[in-house]
């Protein structure tokens, strides 16, 4: 059976998982790109852009965890690109250049229609404008039994966890205090809402990698 996942998702020491002010020059908001440096030096991030070499320990082995039975992804708008309001036209294809890494389909929530968009790699996007359960249920047809991974970005985590629909959450503390951006779980009762600490992980980049699940 598919599970909602949330997946390698870096959260600074207060809280925030991205920067504010997000932009085509800063896509995880200023100094967002602070919260994986635990990430970028693995050997996962590095084989993804197609180089060689790369860490390995305790951080890669949780990043490539990350992409082990995925058969979908789920995006907020804010992933998938700057852009705000209606869509102006289809030139904008995402941050990835012309073969994303997701491999997958990805299902990107929006208020605005848009047609599927087919990338190299067996990436193709769809974009979902009746909200989060429509997306989940589509991504589950579509995974065939794999799992669903949740990218984000914050606000879109904070949805599906608000409505108890995800199943685990991988948060991987950086040691960056943003100080303003977007708080993952402020206002939210996470133990109200059946949550545990299952595991929790030291790395040398990484403060913790923290492991939650959803009871039954």
């Amino acid at each position: 059976m598919s599970k909602l996942r949330v997946l390698c998702f870096s959260l600074s020491l207060d809280g925030y998982g991205a920067g504010p002010s997000q932009s085509l020059e800063n896509p995880l908001g200023l100094r967002g790109h602070e919260l994986f440096n635990w990430f970028m030096p693995t050997r996962t991030w590095k084989h993804m852009q197609g180089q060689t070499g790369g860490e390995t320990g305790v951080d890669d082995d949780v990043a490539a965890k990350g992409f082990e039975n995925i058969g979908a992804w789920i995006l907020g708008r804010n992933m998938f690109g700057p852009v705000r309001g209606p869509w102006p036209d289809e030139n904008w294809k995402g941050w990835w250049g012309d073969e994303p890494p997701y491999h997958t389909p990805v299902f990107v929530l929006t208020h605005h229609p848009r047609p599927p968009l087919r990338m190299k790699g067996g990436t193709e996007f769809h974009f979902i404008t009746d909200g989060i359960h429509a997306a989940l249920k589509q991504a589950t047809d579509a995974a065939g039994g794999k799992d669903i991974r949740l990218g984000g970005g914050t606000a879109t985590i904070r949805q599906y966890l608000q409505a108890r629909l995800i199943d685990d959450l991988h948060l991987a503390i950086s040691p960056v205090l943003l100080g303003r951006g977007e708080h993952l779980l402020h206002g939210i009762d996470t133990h109200a809402l059946g949550y545990h600490c299952e595991r929790h992980v030291g790395s040398s980049k990484a403060i913790a990698h923290v492991f939650l699940r959803k009871g039954t």
